[in-house]
């Protein structure tokens, strides 16, 4: 039946969803931004916003996996994220200027939170869309919607606000992120197991006829006869257990990048490049003003990274079977790195500064899409939406962290700071092939000590040299 819905689902609803929600997710900030100053007259206030939404992204991401792994009908859910999504965004517009702005604040905050389900909860779903001979090329265009829609979400959100006001703009890309929610909503329903929903059973206490406690199912028998200490003491460790529990789900998808040699290794290469391209947009609008004439003109050199992302994406897309996504996401750094050193060396030239731009959208694209290449890889499949929620909260927070920490740095020196971000990218190459993990001699990716590898995970392989066994 889960094969049957596989195949009628199509590729382009997919695609198609996920260009929608991600465009809206890349109007909203600066739209809101757009809001923010001329409601408030503030740009202190507006960048507060703006981050607002970006940081709260980090808390998100775990929950929003363990929600998505745990679902019989995953899209279901990340449809009722992208409601609430665009009802937050909605809040926040109508909260300015009417609330106290810090609880202006609050509302972005909570619908930041949900930012993860529009990038790494949409990605996680792509395996039950498309069999597994097509996983590399559908990745490689689901990477690619990342690029379209970091094109046309700012323009679109400057072009409305020009033409019918920044409050427009935040309206529009609220309606972009909702209608994606048919295409969410229809996604395939995850496959189960007949020895899983057996287990699952065991564990509610169905076969004892007991109540399950940390694992272990309490005595039937003698449990009418228990004393009221003794219940009370189960009571206790049960709640312990649930707490447990709910603790371990939220954590499984760290564990499984800080286990697993190459996913770790991505990982950290492409949060460390995230901190380089958020040090690079902190000196845009410095850039922009030097070269072009105009702060505001700087956003050129975003529109040219983009679209030479989106151009390295789909050469890339036609090789993407043939390529080792492990050396991909390192050569894409290094890449990136280039376009850095260059814009450092640029003087101020606007012609150098475009083309440092287009290196680093060429190292860009293709990186992102070899990232998603090595999570379907290597992630267990039944975590699969919780790495990927958590590796897209990693990134937005070190994107994050890199543009408030280069802000003081570009004021001083834009050389510098240009330096900084080269250095960043190029250092993060040498990221080491496991990440510190919470106990040494714990058991593979994703699992305890002494529990035996998930079936199908990477952690049931060896580590390698970073060349992919097999197919995805």
């Amino acid at each position: 039946m889960t094969g049957r819905m596989t195949r009628r689902y199509p590729l382009t609803s997919y695609l198609t969803g996920a260009v929608a929600a991600r465009a809206g997710d890349e109007m909203s900030g600066p739209a809101l931004l757009l809001a923010g100053f001329a409601l408030s007259g503030s740009a202190a206030e507006a960048s507060s916003l703006l981050a607002a939404v970006t940081v709260a992204a980090a808390a998100g991401g775990p929950v929003i996996g363990a929600l998505l792994d745990s679902a019989s009908r995953p899209g279901r859910l990340l449809a009722a994220a992208l409601l609430l999504y665009a009802a937050g965004v909605t809040g926040v517009l109508a909260a300015l200027g009417r609330l106290p702005f810090a609880l202006t604040l609050l509302i972005a905050v909570v619908t930041g939170l949900l930012g993860p389900a529009l990038s790494g909860g949409w990605t996680a779903q792509l395996p039950r869309v498309v069999p597994g001979g097509r996983l590399p090329r559908a990745n490689a265009l689901d990477a690619m919607s990342f690029g379209v829609a970091s094109l046309a979400g700012p323009a679109l959100a400057g072009t409305v606000a020009e033409i019918a006001g920044a409050s427009a703009a935040v309206g529009v890309s609220a309606a972009l992120i909702a209608l994606a929610m048919p295409a969410a909503w229809s996604l395939p329903r995850r496959e189960t197991r007949a020895g899983v929903r057996a287990e699952g059973g065991a564990a509610r206490g169905h076969d004892t006829g007991g109540a399950s406690v940390g694992g272990t199912a309490a005595p039937g028998p003698r449990a009418s006869g228990a004393t009221a200490r003794e219940r009370a003491a189960r009571h206790v460790a049960g709640r312990v257990g649930a707490v447990r529990d709910v603790a371990g789900r939220l954590t499984a998808g760290i564990r499984v990048v800080a286990r697993s040699p190459l996913l770790g290794r991505a990982t950290l290469t492409s949060v460390i490049c995230c901190v380089a391209q958020g040090v690079f947009t902190a000196c845009v609008p410095l850039l922009g003003e030097r070269a072009f004439g105009s702060a505001g003109r700087g956003a050129l050199l975003f529109a040219c990274a983009a679209l030479s992302a989106l151009v390295a994406n789909a050469l890339f897309a036609r090789y993407a079977d043939a390529a080792a996504p492990d050396g991909i996401v390192r050569a894409g750094a290094l890449a990136q790195g280039a376009g850095f050193a260059l814009a450092a060396l640029a003087g101020g030239g606007p012609t150098v500064l475009v083309a440092a731009a287009v290196v680093v959208g060429a190292g860009e694209g293709p990186q992102l899409t070899a990232l998603f290449a090595v999570r379907h890889r290597e992630a267990p499949a039944e975590l699969r939406g919780q790495v990927f929620t958590t590796g897209a909260s990693l990134k937005i927070t070190g994107f994050a962290a890199g543009a408030a920490l280069a802000g003081p740095l570009a004021a001083r020196s834009l050389t510098a700071a240009l330096t900084a971000a080269a250095a960043l990218a190029v250092a993060s190459v040498l990221a080491p092939a496991r990440l510190p993990s919470d106990g040494a001699g714990s058991g593979p990716a994703g699992t305890a000590p002494g529990d035996p590898a998930p079936h199908g995970s990477a952690s049931a392989r060896p580590p390698s040299d970073g060349t992919p066994k097999g197919a995805p």
